[in-house]
């Protein structure tokens, strides 16, 4: 059995609990912002949750997201288009880090991300370019332990760029998911091991530090 979740970002929030059913208005009191500030603004026309990270929060990694309503998500699809641009105050490693966090769990102590890192994405730096996206999974295996570990197992190429819409859909069931790129049949991102398969939990738009993430249309398809 299978129910669809649609979230749209517009000039207000709906959720379809099936394919006719009751839609639930969602406003500021209900998205929860953990480490982040948020507000709901208009990107040349686009109607958006705009993001950015708590500047107090130093490390990287971290939940750090705007938590959707609901403790509902283990397995299925979700889509969303981002946009994300470095802050006047970036630092020099700061790439744009924009993505989903989700299964997170009540406290947000525990969750899976996958992002994607835009100014890697057509740097001359070869290197780089290799890691235009990225897994983590919080607390224990956040990137810099994944990339040591196993070296380009968890990030991978993408054409992406800063200022520019990306189509993100990330497949989840049980300890796989798979990350497509503006529409790609192709997955950009797969991973077949994930670190918290047999929960279920919330949903986040992820951001790190030095972002400012703008994301629309978000789509969640709820597997049972």
């Amino acid at each position: 059995m299978k129910k669809i979740i649609t979230i749209i970002v517009g000039s207000f929030f709906l959720i379809s609990l099936t394919a006719a059913a009751t839609v639930i208005d969602i406003n500021k009191a209900i998205l929860t912002a953990v480490d982040v500030s948020y507000s709901l603004e208009q990107l040349n026309g686009v109607n958006t949750v705009k993001v950015i990270k708590n500047p107090q929060v130093k490390a990287v990694d971290e939940p750090t997201f705007v938590r959707l309503p609901g403790n509902y998500f283990k397995d299925g699809t979700i889509e969303v288009k981002v946009l994300s641009r470095l802050l006047s105050d970036a630092p020099d490693f700061a790439r744009g880090f924009i993505g989903i966090a989700f299964r997170i769990n009540d406290d947000n102590s525990a969750f899976e991300s996958i992002y994607i890192r835009p100014t890697n994405g057509r740097t001359d730096d070869l290197k780089r370019r290799q890691n235009a996206t990225q897994y983590f999974s919080y607390p224990a295996f956040k990137f810099d332990r994944l990339r040591k570990e196993s070296p380009g197992k968890y990030e991978s190429p993408a054409d992406i760029g800063l200022n520019e819409w990306v189509q993100l859909k990330i497949t989840v069931k049980e300890n796989t998911a798979k990350l497509f790129i503006n529409n790609s049949t192709d997955p950009a991102l797969e991973v077949n091991d994930l670190k918290h398969p047999s929960t279920h939990g919330a949903i986040g738009l992820w951001v790190d530090i030095g972002t400012e993430g703008y994301f629309s249309e978000i789509h969640i398809n709820h597997q049972f």
